[in-house]
């Protein structure tokens, strides 16, 4: 909090107050973006802030449109969330990124504020109470979860182990939603369900344990290739910190990794080969 700054609406606070916060708070960043600072705004939430201008456009009869939110209310957060940007190094270079978070309605992403909200930004990170409850944390919904701009931002390497992980993640999701129905399986959809669950175990991530990226891509290219497919489902975390340990003393090929340098055959295999040896041990039969 060093470098945080709060600015707090109560939900019992008037609505003009409410309706005010997000733009008080934008203005701040803004202070410090005109002074070369790169600024991280958190908007906690943006539905309740709709709530307060419909109550507000009522109280001034102005005519409600869908879910009786007013037609502007499309403009009043784009006004908003558009006022993010990176200025040029001649203005000082500075920038403000914005990180609207909305609240669904038994997770509907089709009602009118998260689909107002979700054509202004460049993605969206949807997550699930159902992933919660199951205990996969964070409980990011992998399938609904999009970003434009996520394959440019990220590392060379992230984007040649995790490419297909999305889409055979949300395959196994499919398989698994069928399965349920007591249906006879055959053994490619045995090893896919299997496999689905070590990813989904894999992407479990315990609180106040960040992870270094080249770490990342070590677990996510091990999960990726199957090595992880014959361990008992209670022993991946524990597979996952043998894997960690293993590849520590690989710092050449880390700082590689690091710089953005493109992750080549020969990486793979050493990173592979130095894995498989860290969890060996762990290893059914």
């Amino acid at each position: 909090m060093e470098y945080s700054l709060v600015v707090v609406v109560e939900g019992d606070d008037p609505p003009g107050l409410q309706f005010t916060a997000p733009y008080a708070a934008t203005s701040i960043a803004e202070y410090f973006m005109d002074r070369g600072r790169d600024v991280l705004i958190i908007y906690d939430d943006l539905t309740k802030h709709a709530q307060a201008y419909r109550e507000l456009s009522l109280l001034l009869r102005r005519p409600p449109g869908r879910e009786a939110f007013p037609g502007d209310i499309f403009y009043i957060h784009s006004r908003l969330l558009e006022r993010s940007t990176h200025l040029r190094s001649e203005h000082g270079g500075g920038s403000i990124t914005s990180l609207p978070i909305i609240e669904t309605e038994a997770q509907n992403m089709s009602a009118y504020i998260p689909t107002n909200l979700i054509s202004i930004t460049d993605g969206q990170i949807s997550l699930s109470p159902d992933l919660f409850q199951k205990g996969l944390l964070p409980p990011v919904d992998v399938g609904k979860s999009v970003s434009r701009v996520g394959g440019k931002t990220q590392l060379s390497a992230f984007r040649a182990v995790s490419g297909d992980l999305r889409l055979s993640y949300s395959q196994f999701e499919e398989l698994e939603a069928f399965s349920r129905f007591g249906t006879r399986l055959d053994q490619s959809t045995k090893d896919t369900l299997r496999h689905g669950k070590r990813v989904r175990e894999i992407l479990k991530q315990s609180q106040y344990a960040p992870m270094s990226a080249p770490g990342q891509v070590a677990v996510l290219l091990a999960v990726s290739s199957g090595l992880l497919d014959t361990i008992p489902l209670d022993r991946i975390s524990e597979a996952e910190k043998s894997i960690l340990d293993a590849t520590e003393g690989m710092t050449d090929l880390f700082e590689r990794i690091q710089s953005n340098a493109p992750l080549e055959k020969s990486d793979r295999d050493e990173l592979l080969a130095t894995a498989r040896a860290g969890i060996r041990h762990l290893t059914e039969g």
